[in-house]
């Protein structure tokens, strides 16, 4: 979403290559770009132009403080602050005291309210260890219940839906009070959305909020609305003074102007971030974060996290073991593929990684990327799979009409997982190098 605004705030700072100090001369040539940039992302001018009188007042006003630190990081480090700022500082939690916890859903039609209520479902299910029940007050969309029931069962969570009642006040009180009985920790209802703002939707999702009283009242916005989703945000907080703001679609083709000036103009901050349909793809916001992959420098701390959600400590265990003994095999290559797969998008996992977004710019990563390799492997017997030293001609030759690629490709990912097998089990055996592996690091004694 980001990539324009990052490759022009990276030319608004080479305007300082080749300079020892800041002057007033190249910050205002480097603000200028700045400005355009977060213009041109979407931020509204009068935005943009507080943004960077900011930004002007820190640089001038540290001329002298770090002289060891050449202007054009320094101004990165200013930018990378007030940005960070823009978007609210640092995280927001979310509210869920009670019994049960309550959180409201609100928005327009097609923003993705209904599928962010299975995602934070299974937030609260695998994140904070909460019975979660999810109830269904879209009473006009015809289709609404159903996608909640089956986001519902994916997830774990429970369903309280009452398709004959057209009233949705009534269904979240009787959903709260199934809660109750049925111990549930959290309560999350969805209503119904429009295509845009209107009285009787306001009327309604108000009506909802002063009868059930809930702990959090979010408000779902698509970012590929641009400055519209911002517009729409204060809408809504001015009738129903929500506690928090979800952004999703963030992996679109969009310019990013919500997710920098929502904060700024509503006053509330961003919790939650959703990049996708799958319901692993949302994020709590953190805006240092995210201000460091607009400036290109990766978000590491995202990119672990993700890795640990889909680590499984037994399974790291006997995979050690089998490396130690040389006897990593194809089998336990396909799953240490299938659970790269599931912390994401390829590409957006790769641009978390420092320096790789700059790297990988002109190169296109497509999700399917891994799909060559997964049929080959499917092609191969059961024994085969275990058993790598088994590869003759013969059975190459099979495997290649099995999957449908050439025996070059069947070939060429022999030998690399081959050159992989022997540098892990090469490593694993270095005390030094075991630790990265994930193996425990022995004492000599």
């Amino acid at each position: 979403m980001f990539d324009n605004l990052s490759d022009r705030l990276e030319g608004a700072f080479k305007t300082f290559t080749g300079d020892n100090k800041i002057t007033e001369i190249n910050v205002a040539t480097s603000l200028k770009e700045i400005r355009r940039a977060l213009v041109a992302a979407d931020v509204n001018y009068k935005i943009a132009k507080e943004f960077t009188e900011k930004v002007k007042a820190k640089a001038l006003g540290t001329e002298n403080v770090l002289s060891a630190v050449k202007p054009g990081q320094l101004m990165v480090k200013i930018v990378q602050d007030e940005l960070t700022e823009l978007m609210g500082g640092q995280a927001a939690g979310i509210n869920i005291k009670g019994t049960p916890g309550v959180v409201l859903i609100a928005g327009l039609q097609g923003s993705g309210k209904t599928t962010f209520t299975g995602k934070l479902a299974l937030h609260l299910k695998e994140k904070r260890k909460l019975k979660v029940l999810v109830t269904a007050c879209d009473v006009y969309r015809p289709a609404a219940i159903d996608q909640l029931t089956v986001l519902a069962e994916q997830v774990g969570a429970g369903i309280y839906k009452e398709p004959e009642n057209k009233n949705p006040v009534e269904i979240a009180l009787n959903a709260i009070a199934h809660a109750q009985d049925e111990k549930y920790d959290v309560v999350i209802v969805d209503t119904a959305g429009r295509l845009s703002v209107d009285e009787k939707m306001m009327q309604e999702i108000s009506d909802v909020r002063e009868a059930i009283s809930p702990n959090e009242t979010l408000f779902v916005v698509d970012s590929m609305t641009g400055q519209d989703a911002v517009n729409t945000a204060k809408a809504f907080n001015d009738r129903i003074n929500y506690d928090g703001v979800v952004l999703t679609k963030l992996d679109g083709d969009t310019r990013g102007g919500a997710a920098l000036s929502v904060k700024y103009t509503v006053g509330k901050p961003i919790k939650f971030i959703s990049t996708g349909e799958k319901l692993n793809t949302m994020d709590v916001f953190h805006p240092e974060r995210m201000s460091q992959r607009i400036l290109g420098m990766g978000d590491i701390i995202s990119f672990v996290e993700r890795a640990q959600d889909q680590f499984d400590e037994e399974e790291a265990k006997r995979l050690e073991k089998k490396i130690k003994k040389n006897k990593f095999d194809f089998n336990d290559f396909l799953g240490q593929l299938n659970q790269l797969k599931k912390m994401g998008d390829i590409k957006s996992l790769l641009n978390m990684i420092p320096g790789m977004k700059k790297m990988m710019k002109d190169v296109e990563i497509d999700n399917s990327a891994f799909s060559k390799v997964e049929a080959i492997i499917q092609s191969m017997t059961p024994q085969e799979r275990a058993n790598p030293g088994l590869m003759s001609m013969s059975r190459k030759k099979r495997i290649a009409r099995g999957c449908g690629q050439g025996m070059d490709d069947v070939n060429r990912f022999i030998k690399q997982f081959e050159q992989m097998s022997k540098m892990m089990h090469k490593m694993s055996n270095n005390p030094a190098m075991a630790g990265m592996m994930g193996g425990k690091q022995r004492k000599r004694r």
